[in-house]
């Protein structure tokens, strides 16, 4: 990941990563998923959320008091 841009939230599901970017674009939260699973197997591997440096605390508040994954 670029300089910048801090991990808020990391999962081996990704529909759970896409449910928190999902609630962090509604908080006008830039965001980004990277799927870092193997491709030949897909039980392995982590599904992970980046923000931006400056929006890594409100994001991860936000995250927070959900309590997804």
């Amino acid at each position: 990941m670029e300089i910048g841009w801090k991990i808020v939230y990391s999962t081996a599901d990704e529909y759970l990563a896409t449910i928190a970017k999902e609630l962090l674009q509604e908080n006008e939260i830039e965001s980004v998923v990277m799927n870092h699973k193997d491709s030949a197997y897909a039980f392995m591997g982590e599904v992970e959320l980046y923000v931006k440096e400056e929006d890594e605390k409100q994001a991860a508040l936000i995250l927070e008091q959900i309590k997804i994954g």
